[in-house]
């Protein structure tokens, strides 16, 4: 696989057949995309009219992109953004707290952890429908399919919060079983695990959560399959989990409310890629500024967004029209790419591995 090849752009019609590859390979509770083509037809019409909308942002807005190969002329993964969670209803999650019991008379102080269901992440921005195939899972293809969405994001930030929340897959066997939703969710909403998911169409859970009590659920008393289910990962999830750990995410308040996996949240202008973004001119002739290095690169359209991996000078300031990175993203002199080094460190491609 040649870095090269790679293309993220917005999903389009022709891309059902992919997508419908992409979500009958997806485990349980791992990928939004609904198992379903009435359902994910409805799905790509939705993003398509979002990336050519010429109104202002509503916030119901769901964008999705999918990763190309263009030597195999193949979509090899997808990834997607919803503008904002809980549009339609809150987004329900769960919050750890920590709360103290303390008897004076006994000299006694216990710190029990417990989960209080709430809606703080109602309305922020959501990455969603992270999925690779399993032949492109090393090397820079995860990067560029999760990263790029938030260059997206950067570009067009009125229409986006510059909160940004993402969950992950918890602990499930191969039969789509979960230890927490068993221990609690099940409890209250007589359904197995898969069955929920398929019901609620892909993690809308506002009306599971209407049925939930809303008191606090103290850990201990639940059963210990479910209590170390709490926060752990699903094995599919570890590549777009580490990547936004990478990023910067932080992963120790919320957890999903179906099966106990991790909700990472962050401020999009602390996160990694954002910070080291720079734009660049499409204007004269391309700057020679030192070894080049990989980069993340992304076109400034927004109807015909194009994200790749491209070799460039940290120091650059422009690159020519001709320049090979702005032909495959379709600029021309005039126009501005923003880009973001894969490895800002210098040991991070040592670490990680170069393209």
């Amino acid at each position: 696989m040649n870095p090269r090849d790679l293309l993220l752009r917005p999903v389009a019609i022709g891309d059902l057949p992919a997508l419908e590859r992409i979500a009958a390979a997806s485990e349980h509770g791992i990928s939004s995309l609904p198992n379903d083509q009435a359902k994910l037809r409805a799905r790509i019409e939705r993003s398509v009219d979002a990336f050519a909308s010429l109104d202002d942002a509503s916030g119901e807005e769901t964008y999705l992109f999918v990763l190309e190969d263009l030597a195999r002329a193949e979509v090899v993964g997808s990834s997607g953004i919803a503008a904002s969670a809980g549009f339609h209803d809150r987004f329900y999650s769960y919050r750890n707290e920590f709360v103290v019991h303390a008897s004076a008379a006994l000299g006694v102080s216990n710190r029990l952890h417990t989960l209080h269901l709430c809606h703080d992440l109602s309305g922020y921005t959501l990455l969603t429908s992270f999925y690779i195939d399993p032949a492109y899972a090393h090397g820079p293809a995860p990067q560029l399919l999760s990263r790029a969405r938030l260059l997206f994001i950067l570009q067009f930030a009125e229409r986006f919060n510059e909160r940004i929340a993402a969950e992950n897959p918890g602990l499930a066997d191969q039969a789509g079983q979960s230890p927490f939703w068993d221990a609690v969710g099940r409890r209250f909403f007589d359904m197995d695990y898969p069955q929920a998911e398929v019901l609620t169409g892909g993690r809308n859970k506002a009306f599971i959560a209407d049925l939930m009590p809303h008191s606090p659920i103290y850990v201990p008393l639940l059963p210990e399959a479910a209590q170390w289910a709490i926060g752990q990962l699903h094995p599919v999830g570890e590549l777009p989990f580490s990547i936004l750990q990478d990023e910067g995410f932080d992963a120790d308040t919320y957890i999903d409310i179906f099966d106990g996996g991790p909700t990472v949240e962050a401020n999009l202008g602390l996160l990694r890629s954002v910070r080291h973004a720079r734009r660049l001119a499409v204007q004269g002739a391309a700057m020679n500024a030192g070894e080049s290095v990989w980069h993340l690169a992304v076109s400034a359209d927004r109807g015909d967004f194009r994200a790749v991996l491209c070799e460039l000078p940290l120091a650059a300031q422009t690159v020519a029209p001709a320049h090979e990175l702005a032909l495959r993203l379709g600029q021309g002199a005039g126009d501005q790419i923003l880009t973001t080094p894969l490895w800002p460190e210098p040991d991070e491609s040592v670490v990680r591995g170069r393209p």
